[in-house]
């Protein structure tokens, strides 16, 4: 049985960076719901993060200290004030095709 304690808003500490929409710096990451080259699926502490652009690169991911950082040209991020749904394909089936 999966017990799921509710996470704290002001427990958690979440901050988001950009540099020149080029390379954006994230914690208070949970997961990595979905990626590819013009979007990027997150769940973050703060509700569902969607980030839009090109070529898209994750170079930096520690989901066990909830750090990315993402490079590529960053045209838009979103969040959404619930969490984000998953992708039919896990993540490492994607990692893996």
């Amino acid at each position: 049985m999966e017990v799921k304690k509710e996470i704290n808003v002001e427990d958690k500490k979440s901050n988001l960076s950009m540099e020149n929409r080029k390379k954006l710096s994230l914690t208070g990451v949970i997961e990595v719901l979905s990626f590819d080259e013009d979007k990027i699926i997150l769940n973050t502490f703060l509700g569902g993060l969607t980030i839009k652009g090109e070529k898209l690169k994750m170079n930096k991911l520690d989901v066990q200290n909830g750090e990315v950082i993402i490079i590529g040209c960053i045209n838009s991020y979103v969040y959404s004030g619930v969490e984000a749904k998953k992708d039919n394909r896990s993540l490492l089936k994607r990692l893996f095709k």
